[in-house]
């Protein structure tokens, strides 16, 4: 069974709690304290799994949560570190916080291994406190509490030519006679309920095409099942209309061709720039003269939809679908922008790490500074080194996602203007 959304939630491991004990052995008097750290809790990580296309695994399974550190042990014995857990997830799929809809991390392209949660720091053991005043700590740290998030995965399929059209235009069929793919392929609408992708090889050329299940007017508002694989093209550099030139379902290529470019466009204006093909679908049903006039009749309007050629095909017969695999190749091989990657918005481990302290923003008339305080900021400025740039980078991410940016815009500040955060001064640009 094929799915291309999950929501779940994730938990990564407590760490182990350090330990309060004393040396007490036969002829030790007064033993010093030997209580030993806790573990470290287990993380979670994200990785790619090559084999597989669907995140059926995660509909049916929806809580995933590292293994806790053990706590510290007397005689100065560490807690066993928690297990991490792996989750496997399709290449393609883009991993979003639940509640923000913003994205965590897009599971493809160089990112084949990502740190979603990481566990808690075992807490240090009794050992640590003992000083020459106070030889007999009766105290030790406790581990880091777990890092929880509930997100959303949604599968965007990898493929470098998308086939859109209606239902039942013969888009399957297409991909069966050119690609290694076998799809289910029957004379009825719907048919296809998932994307198929197969590997074109022709030529000199190799691509990957994916065929998006049939969409329908009102898709990109939700209605009829096209509304929930739209997000499949997204990735795709070049779109294949697939249109029934005969008509053999009462509709007019035209309208067909119409009403799904407009779809697009509610969906993402972006796409209708991309290359764009008409592949002019049963032309074996049709005569030699009508053949001519439908042909002759596409051709003309296609300078009005921004496509520059039209290819006559039989997905049934294999007629002329050579030649428009060659443009396909030959398209794509003039494309030098790589898939869309979406970046990320939301770094749990910034945004989990401070989440429960307050802070304040607000404006000093009299050093007319903006001022920005609290546990929350004063503890970020503790973990960060702001005079490196990956220290600076986490800076202003913490910023942004916190809110604190917007705090300070809608306070009125301009650029140029002064901002201080506890001994730290910088002039803010937009």
């Amino acid at each position: 069974m094929f799915a291309d959304q999950a929501k779940i939630y994730v938990r990564s491991g407590k760490g182990g709690d350090g330990h309060v004990s004393f040396r007490r052995e036969k002829y030790v008097t007064n033993g010093g304290p030997d209580g030993g750290d806790g573990g470290k809790g287990g993380d979670v990580w994200l990785e790619i799994d090559d084999g597989s296309n669907t995140l059926i695994d995660f509909r049916n399974v929806r809580k995933y949560c590292a293994q806790h550190g053990e706590d510290g042990g007397k005689r100065n014995c560490r807690g066993k570190d928690g297990e991490s857990i792996t989750l496997k997830v399709p290449e393609g799929t883009v991993v979003r916080e639940a509640e923000s809809g913003k994205v965590i991390v897009d599971m493809s392209g160089d990112t084949r291994r990502f740190l979603l949660l990481k566990g808690g720091r075992g807490g240090n053991g009794n050992q640590h406190y003992a000083t020459s005043t106070m030889q007999a700590p009766k105290y030790a740290q406790p581990g880091q509490p777990a890092q929880e998030l509930e997100v959303v995965l949604e599968l965007k399929c990898i493929a470098d030519v998308g086939l859109v059209g209606f239902p039942n235009v013969g888009k399957s069929t297409l991909l069966s006679h050119v690609s290694n793919a076998k799809p289910k392929i029957a004379n009825y609408h719907f048919t296809t309920l998932d994307p198929h992708l197969g590997v074109v090889e022709i030529g000199h050329y190799s691509f990957v095409m994916a065929d998006i299940p049939g969409l329908i007017e009102g898709a990109s508002e939700g209605l009829g099942l096209g509304h929930d694989f739209l997000r499949h093209i997204d990735r795709t550099k070049v779109l294949i209309h697939v249109v029934d030139a005969a008509g053999t379902e009462g509709r007019d290529p035209l309208e067909d061709l119409t009403a799904i470019r407009e779809e697009l466009r509610k969906y993402d204006p972006e796409l209708l720039e991309r290359p764009q093909i008409l592949a002019a679908n049963k032309m074996d049903v049709l005569g030699d003269e009508e053949r001519g006039q439908v042909l002759q009749k596409l051709q003309d309007a296609m300078p009005e939809y921004g496509i520059s050629a039209v290819y006559p095909i039989s997905a049934a017969t294999g007629e002329g679908l050579q030649d428009l695999l060659y443009e396909v190749g030959r398209v794509l091989s003039e494309i030098k922008t790589p898939a869309k990657i979406y970046e990320q918005e939301y770094d749990p481990q910034v945004m989990l790490a401070f989440s429960e302290d307050p802070y304040t923003v607000y404006f000093d008339e009299e050093e007319d500074e903006y001022v920005i305080e609290g546990p929350r900021i004063e503890k970020m400025l503790g973990y960060t080194n702001l005079d490196s740039e990956k220290g600076f980078a986490f800076f202003q991410r913490f910023l942004k996602d916190n809110g604190m940016l917007e705090q300070l815009e809608a306070l009125g500040i301009k650029d140029g203007d002064t901002v201080r955060l506890y001994g730290h001064s910088f002039e803010y640009y937009k």
